[in-house]
């Protein structure tokens, strides 16, 4: 049956549906679950309600109605008190229904108008009503869906109608073993009680169903990515860790700390095991992850293999080729740079060098996965802030060896991300973490200021710059946007060269939408200490290392999301001088906003970040660039909330795999029927990456 012809649908509402929600069927109408629950068991006084209580209901009779200019205001009474009914929509129909004298259950959100307290657009029930003991669903909407007259009430009408018409066809996604062994509900009184709970208890129960469904499912489907690869896909064997690992190592100015010692064994193993390693390298701004990845590039080096590193800015490609080659002049192997800029010269060198062996490293951005690169002997492929970087284009990089074998893969990433998520998110990869400072780093020092306090703000940094150090200064915007009224790139810039004029002073600007020599031109002036400033969006987000700049300026600061803003504030700090980052804001900011300041003012510790940064904003977008990268929609379950539950379906989904990788076995039919139908089925990558 199509969801037209559930009664309170009909084709338009079908489309309207179908195109604000994404609800096509009566399967999705029937996951398509309340967010909150409205109990209406008790009846409120009128003398006891208080505008900003949640939902109230109310017996009273009519004691006036009268239609004034575009509504109808409507007069009700019980034995406490009286209250205002107000009705914009639907005047006819109210007036007509809404007698005096007559008396109703009327059940809304109380507000206050003019010092008392009145109710819009109530809900309207006969007064033998039975809605004692009933727990009513809210479910999403939108503007749209409510000018087309599908209120709270036409959608649990709506949702019963599916029940009714769809319930029967619903087949079970988990076997009987899986629901017993987690004392799960079937799926039919899961979903009968998560849109109509018969009490606290079904609720409650139904909740942890469909959660632990859509958390285990999403599990078993990455998981099982990965065991069928461990089993069926080769990894190049590197048995040895090499002379050029050692030379490296031995003449490093510092001692490693515990976490990157640690993390290089972790991938040691990984390299030597004979299966292809695809593992996650988490690592707060700073924290050392270059350097792992230069050692690890060294094992495949001492193995006869070549690497590459890849990077989402040729900025960053170029910095990090700087870096590299430095730490490698006591190795004798060559680091070679490609990007989208290199000369077709260099380009016919880099190329040649690469398939005849010479070039142990390349380090470059996408440029590397043009089909004209060709490598003697890929055998580790390094990726820096992976989120930059679809997995097909990632899967290109697998496919420059013809002998079957993978390169080894390590995926890095300044963006800490919580445990929940990263489990989600590349649940298929072994994670490691860099959770560890190298020491004599000096904490950031941060602060937020209003505009009002620009002209001080300016005198600090004159008195920085006085010192000889640099100053970042980042926007949200890089062009006026009528719609916002923040600060953007090019008035600020223009503010900045009139407070700080030249020939006292040199400004670099560096956004986006510049010419790529351009920019490169002004990073590098910044890069070598030739200007003092930097404006620029945050484009600088990732991985620019400026020793000398101690002054990260960040402006609407509440424009950016909580990672983000942790990311810029590692821009600064990299030296050994006192650093600081300073938020401005305007005055009107909203409680979220405010909450995000005041957590960048009292801590700098990216994974404590990371965490409230979902529970604020919801995993979808996670650093402010579209990281969305879900692999499926959670409808139900939260990774903020249900940490635990993800574990515990997280464990057994391995247990489950660890005896039968391909769910063959008939106890598991159902879970590969459901893994290969609709949503669960995941584009598979087990080969590629």
């Amino acid at each position: 049956m199509e969801m037209q012809y559930l009664q309170g649908v009909g084709p338009k509402r079908a489309m309207l549906l179908s195109k604000e929600l994404g609800l096509n069927s009566i399967e999705d109408l029937l996951r398509f679950f309340p967010t909150r629950y409205i109990d209406r068991s008790t009846i409120t006084p009128i003398a006891e309600i208080v505008p900003e209580a949640a939902f109230v209901q109310v017996r009273a009779k009519v004691i006036s109605r009268e239609i004034k200019p575009k509504r109808l205001s409507v007069i009700v009474e019980d034995s406490t008190g009286r209250m205002e009914l107000v009705f914009f929509r639907g005047i006819k129909w109210a007036s007509e229904k809404l007698s005096p004298g007559s008396e109703f259950i009327f059940f809304g959100k109380p507000a206050a108008f003019n010092g008392k307290v009145n109710m819009v657009h109530p809900e309207i029930d006969p007064p033998n009503s039975d809605t004692s003991g009933v727990m009513t669903g809210v479910y999403p909407s939108t503007e749209k869906i409510k000018n087309a007259g599908i209120t709270g009430k036409v959608m649990n009408k709506i949702m019963a109608a599916a029940l009714e018409a769809g319930l029967p066809s619903i087949q079970e996604t988990l076997p009987d073993y899986v629901l017993k062994s987690k004392s799960l509900v079937p799926i039919h009184f899961a979903l009968r009680n998560i849109h109509f709970p018969q009490s606290a208890d079904a609720l409650l129960k139904a909740r942890r169903r469909l959660k632990f469904e859509e958390l285990f499912l999403l599990q078993l489907s990455l998981l099982k990515q990965k065991f069928v690869r461990m089993r069926s896909v080769k990894g190049i064997e590197m048995p040895k860790v090499g002379p050029s690992f050692n030379a490296c190592y031995n003449a490093l100015p510092y001692k490693l700390t515990g976490a990157q010692q640690r993390v290089i064994k972790e991938i040691r193993e990984d390299m030597r095991s004979g299966r292809q390693m695809n593992r996650l390298l988490q690592g707060d701004v700073g924290s050392g992850k270059t350097m792992v990845a230069v050692l690890s590039a060294l094992i495949a080096s001492g193995n006869g293999f070549q690497s590459c590193i890849m990077a989402p800015t040729e900025v960053l490609a170029r910095q990090h080729w700087r870096n590299i080659s430095k730490y490698l002049l006591p190795t004798g192997v060559k680091c070679a740079v490609l990007t989208g800029t290199t000369k077709a010269s260099e380009r016919r060198e880099i190329h040649a060098g690469l398939e005849d062996g010479s070039i142990g490293i390349i380090v470059g951005t996408h440029a590397l996965i043009e089909d004209d690169v060709k490598f003697k002997n890929l055998g580790l492929a390094i990726i820096d802030e992976q989120h930059r970087f679809g997995v097909d284009q990632r899967a290109k990089l697998w496919n420059k060896r013809n002998d079957g074998l993978l390169p080894h893969v390590l995926v890095m990433t300044a963006t800490p991300i919580p445990r929940t998520l990263a489990m989600t998110l590349y649940g298929d990869l072994d994670v490691s973490v860099i959770d560890e400072m190298p020491p004599g780093r000096t904490p950031v020092q941060t602060l937020h200021c209003y505009e009002s306090k620009r002209a001080s703000v300016y005198k600090f940094m004159r008195e920085q710059i006085a010192l000889g150090r640099q100053i970042f200064v980042v926007y949200p915007l890089i062009f006026e946007s009528e719609k916002m009224d923040y600060k953007n790139l090019e008035a600020g810039a223009e503010q900045i060269m009139n407070a700080f004029p030249v020939p006292q002073y040199k400004t670099a600007v560096v956004h986006g939408q510049m010419k790529a020599e351009d920019k490169n031109f002004n990073m590098d002036a910044f890069v070598a200490g030739r200007a003092d400033i930097l404006v620029a969006t945050s484009v600088i987000e990732v991985g620019v290392d400026v020793p000398n700049a101690t002054v990260m300026i960040i402006e609407s600061a509440e424009r950016f999301g909580l990672a983000q803003l942790h990311q810029l504030r590692g821009r600064v700090g990299r030296g050994s001088n006192q650093s600081y980052c300073i938020l401005m804001t305007d005055f009107k900011l909203s409680s979220e906003s405010k909450r995000r300041i005041e957590l960048m003012c009292s801590t700098d510790n990216g994974f404590t970040l990371a965490e409230e940064d979902m529970k604020l904003r919801g995993p979808g977008d996670m650093d402010g660039t579209a990281q969305s990268g879900l692999p499926v929609e959670l409808s139900i379950a939260s990774l903020a909330k249900d940490g635990m539950l993800l574990s515990e379906a997280r464990d057994f989904a391995m247990r489950i795999l660890e005896r039968d990788p391909q769910l063959s076995a008939p106890a598991n039919d159902l879970l590969f029927k459901t893994l290969n139908s609709g949503r669960y089925a995941i584009k598979d990558y087990s080969v590629i990456s």
